[in-house]
């Protein structure tokens, strides 16, 4: 075959695209950069990022998916269509590509994911269930009957499902995530500090002392912004405690929707995700103290996958082996038209 079958993780924050035989080959924020006037695509991913919130009046640096759903379809399409050309060199067939889609997708956002793929240059597409290809990804056997629980958080929403026999048992799909945490950030430095600060800076505290469970020693990061009281530029100091009391509100939320899952599964069920405890994937689920605070409220044992931000892609990727025969409920075959 002179095709690559692809693997794509549509991710609100970030794309990754993982090609068969070579693993995960494109690790990009999803970010375009377009000139308004021209309608021309100026820059895609890393580069677009650098710009956002730094660009003059003609040139719009934007994020065509919003909360894990497609919300710019035309530029979303241009953004794969240019990932694909980044990742195939010259080729006869179009390759085959599985997508994956959070797990409360409806068809019209379905649809439109297809639509997307097929546009930018697939031959066939398929879609597979976030939490399914993360628990893959993590190194979960899903065929067996067995319960597994896999909490996915991503850049626009969290997934948490409960899997067994290579399908969803029981699952829920928020649209909180890590997107939210920054927008926490900002509205907290914004109420606490009188000072306003950008996305960037907001995602920076998040990754450097962000958590939301007491670190064992307080932690301090120094950060600029523009206070709101006299409009000029302010350097001050946040700890991470501060942080715990922005992202409350969120993480009770994401823990609400764990509890919520746990309360619908069956027994039996509930009894094998005590024993094998809860799985945590997504570059969400790298908040400091996320696996400590699911553990506090629920008991059961909870542990971040390694390369937790790569496992949806992963899991993508060697769901590429048998796309041929999955069962309906993991790759969504049921839904989709006979395309070529």
């Amino acid at each position: 075959m002179f095709s690559k079958d692809i693997g794509i993780d549509l991710g609100t924050a970030s794309v990754l695209v993982y090609v068969k035989g070579k693993g995960v080959v494109l690790r990009e924020p999803s970010v375009v950069a377009i000139d308004k006037n021209t309608g021309k695509l100026l820059k895609v991913g890393t580069e677009a990022q650098q710009m956002l919130g730094r660009t003059p009046g003609n040139i719009v640096a934007i994020r065509p998916l919003r909360e894990g759903v497609i919300s710019d379809y035309d530029m979303t399409e241009r953004m794969l269509k240019e990932f694909i050309r980044k990742v195939t060199s010259f080729r006869l067939f179009k390759p085959r590509i599985v997508i994956c889609v959070p797990s409360g997708i409806t068809e019209v956002e379905e649809r439109a994911v297809i639509d997307a793929g097929i546009q930018a240059g697939a031959r066939r597409v398929y879609l597979i269930e976030e939490p399914v290809a993360a628990a893959i990804g993590a190194g979960i056997d899903i065929s067996k009957p067995d319960g597994h629980m896999i909490v996915d958080i991503g850049g626009g929403t969290s997934d948490i499902a409960v899997i067994s026999l290579s399908g969803i048992v029981e699952s829920a799909s928020i649209k909180i995530a890590g997107d939210q945490f920054d927008e926490a950030i900002v509205k907290y430095i914004r109420r606490k500090h009188n000072v306003l600060i950008g996305e960037r800076t907001a995602e920076e505290l998040k990754i450097q002392i962000g958590c939301v469970y007491p670190r064992p020693e307080e932690q301090y990061l120094e950060i600029k912004g523009r206070c709101l009281m006299t409009g000029l530029p302010r350097v001050f100091t946040v700890s991470s405690s501060e942080m715990i009391e922005a992202f409350e509100e969120v993480s009770t939320r994401i823990l609400e929707a764990i509890h919520g899952v746990l309360e619908r599964t069956p027994p039996e069920l509930v009894a094998d995700i005590s024993t094998n405890g809860i799985c945590m994937t997504g570059g969400g689920s790298l908040v400091w103290g996320f696996d400590k605070l699911i553990e506090s409220h629920t008991g059961i044992e909870t542990h971040v996958a390694d390369d937790a931000i790569s496992c949806v892609a992963n899991g993508t990727g060697k769901s590429l082996d048998n796309v041929g025969d999955m069962q309906d409920g993991t790759i969504n075959l049921s839904r989709r038209k006979q395309m070529n």
